[in-house]
């Protein structure tokens, strides 16, 4: 995670990952329970992107097209007060940033709860961002060459960027 994620989530003062108070979100627990599938050569939620061009679609890579077709706003899966300005650009105050990232992370520990599961686990990659505006997730099939996000997250200074892994043992 970056330094921006790591403040936010206390982890800089020595405090470990806590769930959000309450558990996840009703809305990331349907998710869950709805679950993930691998479909040929990618990932993605059961019976979604049905809608999408076929991988890759209009990306370089097999990994762009499941970071877009796996993505989702959190706040709108999170109760978070989200406010408009006049020209109608969201704003979400910094704790309820921290409460997108909490609530983010934890869903990522069972997206990879979901793959450990799988009859034939495989990697994943689960990246989950808050900023002054949004909150958002996708995860994608891990893939050499292929990261779907910056290896040095700190280059992301606007933002609370935080990255789960899950790899398959053996």
């Amino acid at each position: 995670m970056n330094d921006g994620a790591a403040a936010g989530l206390g982890v800089l003062a020595g405090a470990g990952f806590a769930m959000p108070s309450g558990g996840l979100s009703a809305g990331l627990r349907a998710m869950v329970v709805d679950g993930i599938e691998l479909r040929e050569q990618v990932v993605v939620w059961n019976g979604g992107a049905l809608w999408a061009a076929p991988p890759p679609g209009n990306f370089g890579d097999l990994t762009g097209w499941e970071c877009f077709v796996n993505s989702f706003h959190l706040e709108d899966l999170v109760p978070v007060d989200v406010a408009l300005s006049e020209e109608g650009e969201p704003s979400i105050g910094e704790v309820d940033q921290v409460v997108l990232l909490r609530h983010g992370v934890a869903f990522a520990l069972e997206i990879c709860r979901l793959v450990a599961d799988m009859e034939d686990p495989i990697p994943v990659r689960c990246i989950v961002s808050t900023n002054r505006t949004n909150g958002t997730f996708r995860f994608h099939k891990i893939r050499d060459g292929q990261s779907g996000v910056y290896e040095n997250l700190d280059v992301y200074r606007e933002e609370k960027v935080a990255v789960v892994d899950f790899q398959p043992a053996g």
